[in-house]
């Protein structure tokens, strides 16, 4: 039977940056991606803040569903993206307005007022959620009182928004649930007391009935609507599956690990650090730590925590590019791999860092702040920023085989990042850990692996699903120098 007539999942991954749809061919030895469309995604600044372009996005999402019925009879579908930021829907169903970025500033501050009416260490110990100012119990505290707010019957996080634009189907895939610091993370429901503490709650108009019912990996939400299947040429039999739709969740399923004793850094415009356990870690140590208890496929745990990441790369490069002075990053990466070591390091994690901006004269800025040398040429700058990034991963990595108790023979590196060797390389030093850099595209593999399980193309637990990763993805090792 030639490729064409096998069918094809297909995954729609969202990233803060950009998206696409991928085609993915799976069977008990094969696994294959094909990437048919690719879009950028940019927030928008309007009067009342920054935001996500949502209806673009979905008709983008349209035309790569489009695109992927040219490469063979499509299965199913599934939806990844970023964690945290959400839509609001009235009772019909309609969009109530943009859904917010999670790097617009109007939740500045307003962690303190929830840990006014319920401490963070309560709010931890029933969550597991690390603090993060744009968390999506802040995110709501901030929209408290709001006539939207007010009219909203459902809040729906943004891969399950367009999962239910493509079906008709409501609800909250539990992977990306557990990232929103409303989740009860000993029962797997939500949390009344954590929606109480973002003043969502009796007397304000909505509830317990804002979040819709939890869904796990693998579960159907139902097949296309007449009007999608009409619109991408596919037929209305295609199933939407739910998948990891964190995408790190995803990416973590694309670890081609063999055993337990690894890390994983999921790396692009994040750096996602950490472990994967069988239960949550709710220690006041891991609280200080700021390390989170976010859900994985199969019940799994992804102890970790957010590092900035390639952001201050990417912003770097958009600084250039706005001044009229666009960089070669090969070339600049070539330059900074000779530089010495050494050299100055900021904290990646400054919230200064956190919005879009000159984040070349940020990273100065910090550095002058520390009492160091401010990089003075780019290939300086990109040195700084990857040195930085490799140490913040490096201590991750410490930290989280120290709380976990779980012993780490080897880093794995998935993601973009994982194209960066000089990163990879300052990564395994900083780390004195073999890093094993690949595959690149961890987060669209661990999405349709669930897909191609769930319609019973491969079988078997994580492990299989890893063991089929090694089998057919190339990987690339980094020993440590020094």
């Amino acid at each position: 039977m030639s490729s064409r007539d096998d069918g094809v999942h297909v995954a729609v991954d969202l990233g803060a940056s950009s998206g696409r749809v991928v085609v993915g061919r799976v069977g008990p030895s094969r696994l294959e991606l094909e990437e048919v469309h690719r879009f950028p995604n940019e927030p928008v600044a309007l009067p009342d803040g920054l935001h996500w372009d949502i209806l673009r996005l979905y008709r983008e999402v349209l035309g790569g569903l489009r695109a992927a019925g040219g490469a063979g009879p499509v299965v199913s579908v599934g939806v990844d993206g970023w964690g945290v930021d959400y839509a609001l829907l009235d009772e019909t169903g309609a969009l109530l307005g943009n859904p917010y970025s999670y790097r617009d500033g109007r939740t500045a501050g307003v962690a303190d007022k929830v840990h006014a009416r319920w401490p963070f260490e309560e709010l931890y110990a029933r969550t597991g959620v690390q603090l993060l100012p744009f968390n999506t119990v802040y995110q709501l505290a901030a929209a408290a009182g709001t006539p939207q707010l007010e009219a909203a019957s459902t809040l729906l996080l943004l891969p399950d928004l367009l999962g239910y634009w493509l079906t008709g189907s409501a609800g909250a895939e539990a992977t990306n649930a557990s990232t929103t610091a409303l989740l009860d993370v000993r029962t797997g429901d939500w949390s009344p007391e954590a929606l109480a503490a973002a003043g969502v709650g009796v007397g304000v108009g909505v509830g317990r009935s804002l979040l819709p019912a939890l869904r796990r990996p693998g579960e159907p939400l139902g097949p296309l609507r007449a009007e999608v299947a009409t619109e991408t040429g596919l037929p209305g039999s295609v199933e939407v599956t739910a998948v990891g739709s964190h995408d790190t969740a995803s990416a973590v399923v694309g670890v081609p690990a063999d055993g337990d004793r690894f890390a994983y850094i999921s790396c692009g415009t994040w750096g996602l650090v950490g472990v994967e356990l069988d239960a949550p870690v709710l220690t006041g140590e891991s609280r200080a730590a700021n390390f989170t208890n976010e859900g994985g496929v199969d019940g799994r745990v992804r102890y970790l925590r957010n590092v900035m990441g390639l952001w201050l790369l990417q912003e770097s490069l958009r600084a250039w590019e706005r001044a009229g002075q666009p960089a070669d990053l090969p070339a600049l990466l070539e330059a900074a791999a000779a530089r010495p070591t050494g050299g100055p390091l900021v904290d990646p994690d400054d919230p200064a860092f956190l919005p879009p901006g000159d984040m070349p004269a940020r990273v100065q800025a910090a550095c002058r702040r520390t009492g160091q040398p401010a990089p003075a040429t780019r290939p300086e700058l990109v040195r700084c920023i990857l040195d930085s990034l490799a140490a913040a991963f490096a201590r991750a990595v410490a930290d989280a085989a120290r709380l976990s108790g779980r012993q780490v023979e080897v880093v794995h590196l998935v993601g973009g990042g994982a194209r960066n060797r000089l990163l990879c390389q300052l990564t395994a030093d900083a780390c004195g850990l073999p890093v094993l850099a690949g595959p690149v595209e961890a987060t669209a593999l661990g999405n349709v692996l669930v897909q191609a399980r769930a319609a019973g193309r491969v079988g078997g637990d994580l492990e299989a699903l890893r063991a089929l990763v090694r089998q057919t993805q190339e990987v690339r090792r980094h020993r440590p120098t020094r």
